[in-house]
């Protein structure tokens, strides 16, 4: 039988274990100090510094006289980003949504995924546009895409953002695989292992995802219903160091949230104070039913990176995306997508786009979009409401609604539940950095035409409902 000695200082070696592995705590990061950390584990500060002396003799940190323990550059084993399946249902993390959602039936009911149903879609203009692909330069079909993409699709972009008030050229703008390579071409431009970066509260699932896979730290501030909290957001600048901030301005996702002119002001006078770099990602810019502030416009492209795709209008099987930004970053940022893809996007993918966007029935299907997304949002809203599911607010546009469940419901317990059904759906704290938001769930109103939805949905909530009312909440 182990002593009890012996026993604090396997569980403080686990803690940090665990940190290491989860990356909580990445290679040359500074472990806790002892005095601090045994007040944490609630242990003597010398079982701390024999747990310690021991992990340093099992090569996992190092001794720095007079400065600490720090994590060895051999600490983290090789990231592991996805499980094979293997039937279970896996932990119910940033990447949960995704792998539901891509990798579930093609019949399955999805009000959790992220994108809008094939028949919304601009069918017969993309089909119209692959034949002329067809009928094209050979060149489209063989060859490898230039290193800031094709030049029809930049002219259109570059027309958009002159539209907004920015002043840009040619040089300001680069095409990209999508949207999600963009922010990786910022991340590998502008952050190393163990810096931080700021995000919203909640936030876009995959940012999380995304900045898992470049062993950052990341913190957070809570969204309310005109942007970021802007005392806190100063307060985390001034406390944290972020070097970057990613968020959404327009329809925020997943809150639906639209960013006010007063809070964008205050953001970016925070940002230059701190010198922090903002990715202001765009991607719903056209669910809007009127153009909102814009952080880029409003900078000048000076501090602020906007990027965004076409995968939610368009198509999601012609993945491209964009970067514009001040020329001295865009010269970099292209260097890096040669030295990861050889290139930019493919030719195909972006003549078809630029076909598509340049015909005038782009533009009577994005006004379509807005008109049905209008009354899907007042449908689902009042069905939602019904079953005691509250919409946080209602959208000017877009197809999210950010929802609380009735008190004392978690939304990871319903997603599971429903999951068990065939349904998907994207729980709350897979957007929270400070798994705050377990009462909240994010529906795509879109998405919720099969009728089997809402009994599976009631079902799945009266599973996870407090047995008896006034039921204290798990984990509260």
């Amino acid at each position: 039988m182990k002593d009890r000695g012996a026993s604090r200082t396997e569980a403080v070696m686990d803690a940090i274990r665990s940190r290491i592995a989860g990356r909580a705590l990445s290679s040359g990061d500074r472990l806790p100090s002892i005095r601090s950390f045994a007040a944490a584990m609630r242990v003597s500060p010398s079982t701390v510094v024999e747990a310690y002396d021991r992990l340093a003799a099992e090569g996992l940190i190092r001794a720095r006289r007079g400065s600490g323990f720090y994590v060895a550059s051999s600490a983290l084993p090789p990231l592991t980003l996805g499980e094979e399946g293997g039937g279970r249902i896996p932990e119910v993390d940033p990447f949960w949504v995704s792998r539901q959602s891509l990798d579930a039936d093609p019949d399955a009911a999805k009000p959790g995924c992220g994108w809008l149903p094939p028949s919304w879609m601009p069918e017969a203009a993309l089909r119209r546009a692959l034949r002329n692909l067809a009928r094209g330069e050979s060149s489209l079909l063989t060859d490898y895409g230039g290193t800031r993409g094709g030049v029809a699709l930049r002219r259109l972009l570059l027309a958009r953002l002159v539209d907004e008030g920015l002043q840009v050229s040619g040089e300001n703008l680069m095409l990209t695989g999508s949207g999600t390579e963009a922010i990786d071409l910022i991340c590998r431009y502008v952050l190393r292992p163990g810096d931080t970066v700021l995000v919203d509260d909640p936030c876009y699932f995959n940012f999380r995802a995304l900045l898992r896979a470049h062993q950052v730290r990341v913190v957070s501030v809570p969204y309310t219903p005109s942007g970021p909290d802007v005392e806190l957001f100063e307060a985390v600048l001034a406390q944290e160091g972020p070097r970057l901030y990613i968020t959404n301005s327009a329809l925020h996702n997943p809150t639906g949230a639209t960013l006010s002119p007063q809070t964008a002001h205050r953001v970016l006078v925070a940002a230059a104070a701190h010198d922090v770099t903002i990715v202001e990602d765009d991607i719903f810019a056209d669910f809007e039913p009127e153009p909102s502030v814009r952080l880029a416009a409003l900078d000048g492209l000076n501090r602020v990176v906007r990027i965004g795709s076409f995968s939610k209008t368009l198509s999601a099987s012609m993945r491209c995306g964009y970067i514009a930004g001040a020329m001295e970053h865009i010269e970099t940022l292209v260097d890096l997508q040669v030295a990861t893809r050889f290139g930019g996007p493919s030719p195909m993918v972006t003549e078809v786009i630029a076909d598509v966007l340049s015909a005038g029935n782009y533009r009577k299907h994005v006004e379509e979009l807005r008109r049905r997304l209008t009354g899907a949002r007042r449908a689902v809203g009042d069905r939602l409401r019904a079953m005691g599911i509250e919409p946080w607010l209602m959208p000017r546009g877009g197809f999210y609604l950010w929802c609380r469940l009735p008190e004392g419901c978690d939304s990871t317990a319903m997603a599971r539940a429903a999951l068990a059904e065939g349904l998907v759906l994207a729980p709350g704290n897979v957007f929270s950095v400070s798994e705050s938001a377990s009462p909240f769930l994010r529906i795509n109103v879109a998405q919720c035409a099969d009728e089997r939805i809402w009994g599976i949905m009631q079902r799945s909530l009266n599973a996870c409902s407090p047995s008896e009312p006034g039921a204290a909440v798990p984990g509260r």
